[in-house]
């Protein structure tokens, strides 16, 4: 890698506003991929989006983060595997994923449909009895998708509260070290004992079928299964909760798109997915080393370096997305990257689109009125997380 030059942007680059990805981007998708300074050292930063969809493609990217100049984001404690397979390359990425897979498939997915539809309209129906205004970041948002996941997972309701708090704890990056390390080992802690107790007392969901199938057949370790379930819960809540959210602020600030909305409930795959583009909520935590000599995008990348792909800078290069910064629920979305691309795009995409599609319209639909309680300019953006969001959405009708 290139000696350290006084040029070399320190990653994670930052926003100068809220609703755009750093303005950086722009001028570094000019030319070909740039190194950048991180924590551990220097990386790659790939930000055009044909590199972008060219680097989540290529097998030679290892996702392993026990190699040496992984570009670490977010601080987790040192020993292995504790990603489980969101960090680990092929065959043993493949075998752990396919193993939760059927429950997050397209199929699997629309059986959920009248499930999901029904805790909307619970949760809106206790929304609409709280005194206003209301944080609908509490009252919805992280509601709707943390029921969601641990009633597949087959975790009590009444642990919801104790997700919730050590998720953002361990997201929460820019807090230092102890907070998301103590954080990340409760949780652990907590599946472990939740697992053990499925063993012995199966139920109808994820980590009982889990045990049975693979667990009890020696083909999972006790600590693999737990990083399963701890991986597919904070994924599978955070993420979503997050872009309900901002989404709502993106529709309040365009009425006229809101309208749209409204009038024709249908369009909401269409809202969904400008959305995921729009917003790009993964903040640069896709993060790989060069298991060999490559060339991508123009730049040699040699065997060990890291590399850090973008997800926000490709979703806003505007040789794909014209105008890239106006949030255009018309626009051609197909070539979006906010899921990623190949072996590892989210599982769990098809169960984050239904949330979406369905919270969105019986929103708007059940408050007409709705609309913000404060100013924009005076809400709080959690800007040093993992996951981008906005804090302590106050909502009248």
């Amino acid at each position: 890698m290139s000696e350290v030059d006084v040029q070399i942007p320190d990653w994670p680059l930052q926003r100068t506003c809220p609703f755009s990805p750093p303005p950086a981007y722009k001028e570094l998708r000019q030319g070909p991929p740039r190194l950048v300074r991180h924590r551990g050292g220097l990386a790659w930063l790939i930000s055009r989006h044909e590199d972008v969809r060219e680097a989540l493609a290529d097998p030679r990217m290892s996702s392993d983060d026990q190699q040496p100049n992984f570009p670490h984001r977010i601080l987790l404690p040192p020993w292995p595997r504790v990603n489980s397979f969101w960090r680990m390359d092929q065959p043993e990425h493949g075998r752990l994923r396919h193993m939760a897979m059927p429950e997050f498939t397209a199929r699997r997915t629309r059986e959920l449909r009248p499930r999901v539809q029904d805790l909307v309209d619970e949760l809106l129906d206790a929304m609409a009895e709280m005194p206003q205004p209301v944080d609908f970041a509490q009252a919805f948002a992280v509601q709707l998708p943390c029921l969601v996941i641990a009633r597949i997972f087959g975790v009590p309701d009444g642990d919801i509260a104790f997700f919730k708090e050590q998720t953002g704890l361990i997201l929460a990056q820019d807090r230092g070290p102890e907070a998301p390390l103590a954080a990340y080992e409760a949780m652990s802690e907590y599946l472990g004992d939740l697992t053990r107790r499925k063993a012995k007392e199966p139920g109808d969901d994820l980590i009982s079928r889990l045990v049975h199938d693979y667990q009890n057949k020696g083909l999972l370790t006790h600590d693999d299964l737990v990083g399963i379930v701890r991986l597919m819960i904070i994924a599978g809540h955070e993420t979503t909760a997050n872009l309900l959210g901002l989404t709502v602020l993106a529709l309040l600030s365009h009425p006229d798109q809101l309208a749209e909305l409204t009038a024709d409930p249908g369009i909401a795959p269409k809202v969904v997915e400008e959305a995921l583009r729009y917003w790009s909520i993964s903040q640069d935590n896709i993060v790989r080393v060069a298991a060999d000599d490559l060339v991508i995008g123009g730049a040699r990348v040699a065997k060990g370096d890291g590399v850090i792909i973008s997800i926000p800078s490709a979703n806003h290069d505007e040789r794909f997305f014209p105008d890239p910064e106006l949030f255009d629920i018309h626009r051609d979305t197909k070539n979006h990257v906010a899921f990623g691309l190949g072996p590892h795009y989210c599982p769990g995409a098809p169960l984050a689109r239904l949330e979406l599609e369905l919270a969105l319209p019986a929103l708007f639909a059940r408050f007409p009125g709705l609309r913000l309680a404060v100013d924009v300019d005076d809400l709080s953006f959690r800007e040093g997380a993992l996951v981008y969001a906005v804090d302590g959405l106050l909502l009248s009708w």
